[in-house]
Formats: C-alpha cells, structure tokens, sequence
C-alpha cells in the first residue's frame, strides 16, 4: 500500500507540473494536501479505493476541529479533487465524488493597499548610495510599476527588459507570460542597477536574471521578502511586498483603467480574481464620501 501511494503521488505532482501546467509552489501544495489525506486514511485504516463521499466529509470537518482555516479546507478540496480525476484514471475510483462536493464558503478579505504617498516613503528610505541599495530601488520600483509577484520578480531575465520599448516580458503562474509596460522611475532605477551597480557584484560571472545577492547568485523570494520587511520597519509603512502589486491594481483603476486590462496586467487567469479590487477603490470612495462630503453628517 505505501508503495502503491508513493507511486500514485509521484504521478499526481508530474501531472500538476506537466498536464495541468501549474507551477512547482502549486504542485508541492497540492502534494502536501493529499499526504495529509492519505495519512488520514491510514490512521483511521481505510483503504483509498474505499473512500465514499462521506469519508471525505468526515476528513474536512476533522481539518477544521485542527484549527485549520476554510481557506485552506477549500484548498484541500481542489487537491483532492486533482487527486480523485487521477484515481479515477487509474480504475482505483470508480467516480470523482469531490467533484460535487460543496466546498467551504471563504470570505474573502479586501487586501491591503498603499496610498501613492506611502509607498514614495518606503522607496525613500532606501540607501541608494550602495550597489545593493540601487537593486532594491530598483526591484521594488519594478514590482510597483509592474505589479509583479515575488517570484516573477526573482526569475525575471536581463534579455526580458525590453528599454527601448519600456516593456518587460514576465513569465508567471502555468507558464503563462505577458507583457508590462514600466514607468520612467523603474527605467531610471533598472538602468542604473543594470549598466552600473550589478557588474561591480557579479564581476565575470554570466547570470540570466537581473537581480543578484551581494555573493552574485540569483536574488531569493526569501531575499526579496526579508529586504523588503527592513524597509517597512525603517519607514514606519506597515506592508508586505505583494502589497505593491495590490496597490499597482488599485491605483490603475483609480486612475481610469479598464478592469480587461488590469486582469491581463497581473496575469489574471479569471477576471472575478481582478475584480476584488473594484471593491478596494469603492471602499476608498466611501472613505472619501464620509469624510469630506458635508451633507446628511450626524449632528
């Protein structure tokens, strides 16, 4: 049975990666999923090709007596169901039942944004009198102006920033990859890290991506978050790093775009994904309304 199940999850994750298109990070999750499901199983020694729809249901109310969150129950669900369409391949199911499973309602909650102002003051207070102070102007220039993810940004290639055109090509989540334009600060910034800060670190190394560390490897997400974190404490601005492609969005509405647009700006596969921050910028405009508009306040 455990080799059976080695095999069987060994099979799903290259499926992940290599049918369904998905990235690494979603594969791993998806695979953390299952093994948990499958440990379930094994504690309570009910064999997989047993599994019933109520089995299932047991599964996700015990998650949450865990303390786990409907996020990630629903999280589960969409693994397991990935899971059920490849045992069902396999003649192990006869049927993917978690398929008309009802998945965990999720609140979802309205992200973070920055005013313009701050985030002007988080890129304030960076050194930019450093090699490695001019990368993060940089970096956090182009994850604003181009609503980058973190991992967009740490793979970014040199042969991808397109300076006559001001573009940058971005390969993001399935492999899917887009086209961005970027502002004159970035191109400012970007330049200048480029032509004249980065050689000074990598020396005769030949390296693929912009963004290096002070060693001249590849710049980490993890590096990129920890950088970004100091920042935040220096400058008072409480924010993550993808708060700046947040408040890329939002600003961009703000400003007049179409929400088509902005969708495929930030490489949205769905447009309702988009849509959550049409709901930033009314909340914004109910803000403004209470506090500036004189007529109908309380006595």
């Amino acid at each position: 049975m455990e080799t059976l199940n080695q095999n069987l999850l060994q099979e799903f994750y290259n499926e992940i990666i290599f049918v369904e298109n998905h990235s690494e990070i979603t594969a791993e999750t998806y695979l953390i999923s299952v093994k948990e499901f499958l440990s379930y199983l094994e504690a309570k020694k009910i064999p997989l090709a047993e599994v019933t729809a109520q089995t299932v249901v047991y599964y996700s109310a015990w998650r949450k007596t865990q303390g786990l969150s409907e996020l990630t129950v629903a999280k589960d669900m969409t693994a397991l169901n990935e899971f059920g369409t490849l045992l069902v391949r396999k003649n192990i199911w006869t049927d993917n039942f978690i398929s008309d499973l009802e998945r965990p309602k999720i609140s979802r909650a309205l992200p973070k944004v920055l005013e313009v102002e701050q985030v002007d003051s988080l890129l304030a207070v960076i050194d930019v009198t450093t090699p490695l102070g001019v990368r993060d102007r940089a970096l956090y220039e182009v994850i604003y102006s181009c609503g980058l993810r973190i991992s967009e940004a740490s793979a970014l290639l040199l042969s991808n920033i397109h300076f006559e055109e001001q573009v940058l090509l971005v390969r993001g989540k399935g492999n899917k990859e887009r086209l961005i334009p970027f502002g004159g600060d970035a191109d400012f910034w970007l330049k200048k890290w480029i032509f004249e800060e980065r050689p000074k670190i990598i020396g005769r190394k030949t390296i693929d991506e912009v963004f290096v560390n002070a060693r001249g490897e590849v710049l980490s997400r993890k590096g990129i978050w920890k950088n970004f974190k100091a920042l935040g404490v220096k400058s008072g601005v409480e924010a993550k790093v993808h708060t700046l492609r947040h408040s890329f969005a939002t600003h961009l509405l703000a400003g007049g775009a179409d929400l088509r647009s902005v969708q495929e700006l930030l490489g949205h596969a769905d447009l309702s994904t988009t849509q959550i921050y049409t709901h930033v910028d009314d909340s914004q405009l109910k803000e403004y309304h209470r506090d500036y508009f004189p007529g109908h306040k309380n006595k």
